[in-house]
């Protein structure tokens, strides 16, 4: 069993940046493939980026290719999303999430993971 603690959400104005960090604790970290998901008011939750347990290989939703980059520390047991030119519709909480079983690209096509953080809150002013 893993636990996931998710900071560095804020308020950012448009074009701007932020950094999520996801600390994990209570496993071996680098047996989980990682993900970020996120859930804006009135929406689904849908996904964001995810990265494999080696952090060779990545996966983005469309909406955030070229903007967004995840990754991961295995010695310190952190993944890691850098939102660059932020927009307003990437307002949201985040979410990180982490699975033992699915390979990372399992998180994009089920939309949906084993353990989950408690979500951090991003909000993109125009």
């Amino acid at each position: 069993q893993v636990q996931l603690a998710e900071s560095g959400g804020g308020l950012v104005q448009a074009g701007g940046s932020l950094r999520l960090s996801c600390a994990a604790s209570g496993s071996t970290f680098s047996s989980y493939a990682m993900g970020w998901f996120r859930q804006a008011p009135g929406k689904e939750r849908e996904f964001v980026a995810a990265i494999t347990r080696s952090g060779a290989t990545t996966y983005y939703a469309d909406s955030v290719k070229e903007r967004f980059t995840i990754s991961r520390d295995n010695a310190k047991s952190t993944v890691y999303l850098q939102m660059n030119s932020l927009k307003p519709e990437d307002t949201a909480a985040y979410y990180c999430a982490a699975d033992s079983a699915l390979p990372a690209s399992g998180l994009r096509l089920v939309g949906k993971a084993e353990y989950w953080g408690q979500g951090t809150q991003v909000t993109v002013s125009s």
